[in-house]
């Protein structure tokens, strides 16, 4: 009997019931950082190739794409296959090595540029954490530099300047949420993104004490600037100070071997996220090994090891998961069909806002895109606050009444299953969601 049941309640069957039941046990009725209107708010059933269906039976094509980690769509035949045939062999393992991970490790080696040794992860958010635990164990240093606006996961150490109301007096930034120890800001330092003059003086002021930068090859949806990343590089090897690539998005999206393999950059660190596990629960830390090696089990009790450790770390339905992604992502043209079908959608969205008069771009590039209410591309998160965010937002909500699945303000993904039929979709709804703004 459900716990519904034995509170006299019938059991959930529509949103509606759903609903009651998440407002009563779940903050905000959501299951993170994101609540939707109660307009537009739906509950997932199901996911299908490029679409999610809600439980009332709505299809609504997904370019939210689990944080841009469903490269594939939903239940992709091949994944799966192999999540099928994996769990049939067990779901979870804890304490030494399975073999599916070992397979992974060795697979990630190969295609990621500066994996000379990776350490398995669950999340994202534990894969920045980690990879700042080994800079500052590496380096005996404990700062970090991280730009304005980027996300690098839940932490306590990315929750400063991600959503500032204000720019920051660099390189002081400014704490996102409550429950960050009032001493922890003072050792991350803030610098605006695609501004290789203010990162070279914050760099030399605090050289002796920074462990490394942090960047999101792409921040947002803010491409770098034609010789930025490689201006970090250069002013990480003058000055001793570690690289590290959040490549949670990034990372087999905008190439197989990711912005590394995309932009010739290669940091001393990347951080990737569920991309790893095919979407599911698996993360990890790919680089240099005489820094990944600080955590090596071995060097417990030296004041350079950093301990990692996580009893979902190499989790092998997620690793089959993951081994069954690459080899699809390793098909020959496949990013040039990605890339060039989400080009020719934002070109589509462009001719669209563009007919509206609207001061908006379809901004984005490879398969990233979404809707700004500016002029121009942005080169940072100052660029962003001084777009017109509220009406993007209701942009965003017309979309969603219309069955397009964004989240407002988020960047979005195209994937490989989208099809003609999507973007046809996707488009006319564009146009409705224009008429009812303007």
């Amino acid at each position: 009997m459900s716990s519904v049941e034995k509170a006299g309640e019938r059991p959930a069957t529509t949103q509606a019931d759903y609903y009651a039941l998440a407002e009563r046990n779940l903050p905000g009725a959501g299951l993170g950082g994101y609540s939707l209107p109660e307009d537009v708010r739906f509950i997932v059933a199901r996911g299908v190739g490029s679409r999610l269906q809600s439980v009332e039976g709505r299809w609504y094509i997904d370019y939210v794409g689990g944080a841009g980690a469903n490269i594939l769509g939903h239940a992709h035949p091949a994944v799966v296959e192999a999540v099928q045939a994996q769990a049939a062999r067990g779901l979870h393992y804890f304490g030494t090595l399975n073999d599916v991970a070992v397979e992974l490790s060795e697979k990630l080696q190969q295609i990621i540029p500066c994996a000379e040794k990776i350490t398995f992860t669950t999340t994202g958010s534990e894969a920045t954490f980690y990879a700042m635990r080994m800079a500052r164990a590496f380096t005996g240093r404990n700062n970090i530099l991280k730009f304005e606006g980027a996300y690098h996961g839940n932490h306590d150490y990315s929750a400063v300047s991600v959503f500032p109301k204000a720019p920051a007096n660099y390189p002081v930034g400014s704490v996102d949420t409550g429950g960050v120890p009032d001493v922890l800001p003072s050792t991350v330092l803030i610098a605006p993104y695609n501004q290789l003059d203010v990162v070279e003086r914050i760099v030399e002021e605090n050289k002796d004490d920074l462990a490394a930068i942090i960047v999101e090859p792409v921040q947002r949806i803010i491409f770098p600037e034609d010789g930025f990343l490689q201006g970090l590089r250069r002013i990480c090897d003058q000055h001793g100070v570690l690289l590290i690539f959040d490549e949670v998005v990034t990372g087999f999206r905008l190439s197989l071997g990711g912005a590394q393999a995309w932009l010739g950059v290669k940091p001393d660190l990347a951080s990737y996220g569920k991309i790893v596990g095919g979407g599911g629960p698996l993360g990890c830390v790919a680089g240099r090994s005489r820094i990944i090696d600080r955590a090596n089990p071995k060097h417990k009790g030296k004041p350079d090891f950093a301990y990692v450790n996580g009893t979902l770390h190499g989790n092998p339905l997620a690793a089959a998961a993951g081994l069954a992604t690459i080899k699809v992502l390793e098909e020959p043209g496949f990013y040039d069909k990605l890339h060039e079908e989400s080009r020719q959608l934002t070109g589509a969205l462009q001719e669209v806002l563009d007919r509206h008069g609207l001061p908006a771009i379809a901004a984005g590039k490879r398969s990233f895109w979404q809707i700004l209410f500016m002029t121009g591309e942005p080169h940072n998160q100052t660029d962003i606050m001084a777009s017109d965010q509220a009406r993007m937002r209701e942009l965003d909500l017309e979309l969603l009444k219309r069955g397009i699945y964004v989240l407002p303000g988020v960047r979005r993904f195209v994937c490989a299953v989208n099809s003609d039929e999507d973007f046809d979709e996707t488009v006319g709804a564009l146009d409705a969601a224009c008429k009812a703004i303007n």
